[in-house]
């Protein structure tokens, strides 16, 4: 009616309007979403999202929440709605009190892209009141990952607008110290973000480098304690922060040389212990030698002081020497560094000297039988090449150190950045869909067709008018399945339009026989995670005549499913029994649902931890180049290479690679792709999927498969 009367536009929109105030959140919805083709107004625009949003924090099923709120991430993705949106995005913050964590990470993503330099203060601070709130509340279920989710919020926000980073930096580095096992993925976040600061934010260095060294003592974590050496020993540059840099190194080792330390320690313990019942003061251990005898070797009991130890004295007696090694690189560092100071030589020897002994103190504690793991031959290695560099310093060495990795880091936030911008571009381009000197049609000047409608496709303008463009020929044949045979006295094809949680079947039956059928009924049944939603009805269909019948399936998880059945009629003036038609098979592909996404590193090594299905597929291909078959494999699963195209590229025999992949229904796709070529030029190796669900991982490993024996050179 408005289309063929504009005039008319007026008094549905304030119907519409009255209709969005509904109880029925179903009526709401659809009334909002009606608001939107009538009226692209800004206060249009304002009331259809406050109607969304009140839609989510009123309903109680999570897929209605999802749903609604894609809406409204359609919504902020036409430009002109930008500035409306904003204003309202402490409106959508309120979205956060949801319980399921996927409607809180989509949100989070939708504020992060809508806060601007006008709402940044605001949206900061209720973020921070969130991260307070998760510290006080453990028992909330899945606690751990929500503040995982804020602390890469407030990350990028820190990264986009520097003027908040003061405020965020101060709060997210009391996560350091958290010694829970929950909580130590937070503070790898936490690290990694205050690592990046540490390079874009040079005003804060001197800030952040004092909280670091005041709270390393408190680190427990051998990863966090890793990170933050590296942070000193690469940012601690003036001649005070470097002496207090390595006097909180040697504070969190303890009193040196360790070993004589430890031993007198179980020495006084033993002659303390009265009754000597309650622990034994030596430990024995069994050794295999080098010739394959068992030995015993002895070792003093430390575990009776070992929670009043410093955290890195504990680590290094459990065994974990990685850190040791870590220590000695930034100890190196710190002492090449204080080499080129201001300092007198006296005071140049003694801070070398004490970098010096805390290494040949760990490395001496690798060699003895008192930790619980013996050192590893590349760490100790690693140590006792940080001793001769300091001992006899050249000036190669001193830029390999000072210089050349730094230098790699800075190239290592640039490559990820712009490989970050890339992606975003990728994903935010759109086609062009209309020339400069295309002809205006203006409405009040087109003519009519014979039937009364006008000529111009009005599924066209829509897709201009939401920035869609309309799939072409080639791709809708695409979809077409034979259901049945041509000599078939029923022939059947199904269109199938697979949009999101839907799959709507287009099913054209044609009568091949001279009779009239009745009660003719297409019976459909699902395998896998798909449900119908309709029950069949009947048709009569008439002597070479032909009908179309619609059928609605609903999907609830990302695994490739099959829709089968039949068709069954009764012949008009027969007597016998009903007669049936057994359908092909429709198998719903799973690059339906598949999308590429990104994340980062630690997400990707978190996930790989922690999802329990993995399928390992064999890699038999006729390609014969490594990128290229890389490619293949990312167009025939949809996913996105997270590996940079520079640790990609060079001439070599071996490639490993990293992909990831994201649902419209929430779920996680990791695989790992492990490929060399032989001797013959054939290239073999593995890829391993993993994902939270079985099905998913089954499904696209069968989609390499398949691909694998399709694949055309």
């Amino acid at each position: 009616v408005c289309r063929q009367d504009p005039g008319q536009r007026s008094k549905f929109i304030r119907v519409i309007y009255n209709l969005l105030d509904s109880s029925s959140g179903a009526v709401r919805y659809d009334a909002a979403g009606t608001l939107l083709t009538l009226s692209s107004a800004p206060s249009a625009v304002s009331a259809t999202a406050k109607c969304f949003t009140d839609i989510i924090l009123s309903e109680g099923d999570n897929n209605v929440k999802l749903i609604v709120l894609n809406r409204l991430v359609k919504l902020r993705e036409n430009p002109n709605n930008e500035r409306v949106m904003q204003d309202m995005c402490m409106d959508f913050i309120k979205i956060l009190n949801a319980p399921d964590l996927t409607v809180r990470r989509n949100t989070l993503n939708m504020i992060l892209d809508l806060v601007s330099n006008r709402n940044v203060g605001e949206v900061v601070m209720f973020l921070q009141k969130e991260l307070a709130r998760t510290s006080s509340q453990e028992g909330f279920e899945k606690n751990s990952e929500y503040r995982q989710l804020l602390v890469r919020t407030l990350h990028h926000l820190a990264v986009k607008f520097h003027d908040v980073a003061s405020v965020i930096l101060p709060q997210l580095m009391e996560f350091l110290s958290d010694s829970d096992e929950k909580a130590i993925a937070t503070a790898v976040d936490v690290i990694s973000f205050v690592r990046e600061a540490f390079e874009r934010l040079s005003n804060l260095r001197s800030d952040m480098l004092s909280t670091l060294l005041s709270s390393f003592s408190q680190i427990t974590a051998a990863s966090i304690i890793r990170a933050t050496a590296w942070i000193i020993g690469e940012y601690a540059n003036t001649p005070e922060d470097i002496v207090m840099a390595i006097n909180a190194v040697k504070q969190s080792v303890g009193a040196l040389p360790i070993v004589d330390t430890e031993l007198k320690e179980a020495a006084e313990s033993e002659l303390n212990d009265e009754n000597g019942t309650s622990q034994p003061n030596v430990i024995v251990r069994t050794k295999i030698t080098a010739d394959g005898t068992n030995t015993d070797d002895c070792a003093p009991n430390l575990d009776t002081k070992k929670e009043d130890k410093p955290p890195i004295r504990k680590l290094l007696l459990s065994g974990d020497f990685f850190v040791a090694s870590a220590l000695s690189t930034s100890l190196t560092k710190l002492a090449l560094k204080y080499m080129h100071t201001s300092a007198s030589d006296i005071e140049k020897n003694k801070q070398t000297s004490i970098a010096m002994m805390l290494m040949v103190s760990m490395l001496h504690l690798g060699k003895t039988n008192i930790p619980e793991k013996p050192c590893p031959p590349d760490c100790s290695d690693h140590i006792m090449a940080c001793i001769h560099i300091l001992a006899h310093p050249t000036r190669s060495l001193e830029a390999l150190f000072l210089e050349s990795c730094h230098n790699a880091f800075v190239d290592m936030l640039e490559t990820m950045k712009s490989y970050r911008a890339e992606f975003k571009a990728k994903e935010t381009t759109k086609m062009l869909i209309a020339e400069a000197d295309d002809p205006i049609a203006f409405r009040a000047l087109r003519i009519k067709s014979d039937d009364g409608a006008f000529e111009d496709d009005e599924e066209l303008l829509l897709s201009k008018a939401t920035g869609q463009d309309k799939q072409d020929v080639s791709s809708k044949l695409s979809k077409v399945f034979q259901l049945s045979g041509f000599s078939d006295p029923v022939y059947a094809e199904a269109y199938v339009n697979v949009h999101q949680y839907d799959i709507r079947l287009d099913v054209l039956v044609v009568n091949q026989t001279p009779d009239t059928l009745q009660k003719l009924t297409l019976e459909l049944a699902t395998l896998g995670d798909l449900k119908l939603t309709e029950k069949p009805q009947s048709y009569t269909v008439g002597p070479r005549d032909f009908c179309n019948i619609k059928a609605n399936v609903k999907v609830s998880s990302t695994e490739t499913g099959i829709i089968f059945g039949n068709i069954v009629y009764d012949v008009s003036g027969a007597t016998s029994d009903r007669n049936c038609v057994i359908l092909n098979d429709i198998h719903i592909d799973i690059m339906d649902y598949i999308t590429p996404a990104l994340c980062t590193e630690q997400e990707f090594r978190s996930m790989w931890a922690e999802f329990e299905w993995e399928n390992k597929v064999s890699v038999r291909t006729s390609i014969t180049d490594l990128n290229v078959y890389l490619e293949h494999i990312k167009r025939t699963t949809n996913m996105q290479c997270l590996t940079p195209d520079s640790a990609l590229s060079g001439d070599c025999n071996f490639l490993a690679a990293n992909l990831y992949a994201k649902s419209v229904f929430g779920e996680d796709a990791l695989a790992n792709l492990s490929i060399e070529k032989g001797p013959d030029g054939q290239i073999t190796g593995h890829i391993r999927i993993r994902s939270k669900t079985q099905g998913i991982a089954l499904s696209l490993g069968d989609k390499i498969t398949l691909s694998q024996k399709d694949v055309k050179c």
